[in-house]
């Protein structure tokens, strides 16, 4: 098991759970908890520390496991970079961009409309555009929703050029 303990806690206002403790206390106490146990149970693990959640620490984090990934499956004669998950994903990504793109052609300006009704108007799953929907609203400065009494009721619309952004 591999662990990734962050030195520095949240910037600004943290959570206290307990009078004097923070959420991040708590997941301190966690993280040595667990690899406390882990040690008496026999079974391995590591803990990689950065000094706080940033961009370049992600990133790094992110190019260390792809490369342990590269070098264990030439370890195991098998190439990472060719299999048929990444050819899929590739798939599926290209098919969800043009749903995204017709969903966003049939958004207009005024009361909006469901993520069923774009669907039906554009013979789709209806699951599938209510999740590019709210990705575009919470992404696109142009797509706004409105809440519905439950999400299949939210209300999906082009924000025009003339209406402010207040967000």
């Amino acid at each position: 098991m591999t662990f990734i303990e962050v030195s520095k806690g949240r910037h600004g206002v943290t959570v206290e759970v307990e009078d004097g403790i923070t959420s991040g206390d708590y997941l301190q106490g966690s993280l040595r908890g667990t690899r406390s146990a882990l040690y008496e149970s026999g079974r391995e693990s590591i803990t990689v520390s950065i000094p706080e959640v940033s961009a370049f620490n992600i990133g790094a984090l992110i190019a260390l496991y792809e490369r342990a990934v590269g070098f264990y499956a030439s370890l195991v004669n098998i190439n990472a970079y060719d299999q048929p998950g990444v050819e899929a994903g590739k798939k599926a990504a290209t098919k969800l961009l043009q749903l995204q793109k017709q969903v966003r052609e049939k958004l207009t300006f005024g009361d909006g409309k469901t993520a069923e009704e774009v669907a039906h108007s554009i013979d789709a799953d209806p699951e599938d555009v209510f999740h590019v929907l709210r990705h575009l609203a919470g992404n696109d400065s142009h797509v706004r929703v409105t809440a519905g009494e439950q999400a299949v009721d939210d209300k999906f619309r082009s924000r025009n050029s003339k209406e402010r952004r207040f967000d």
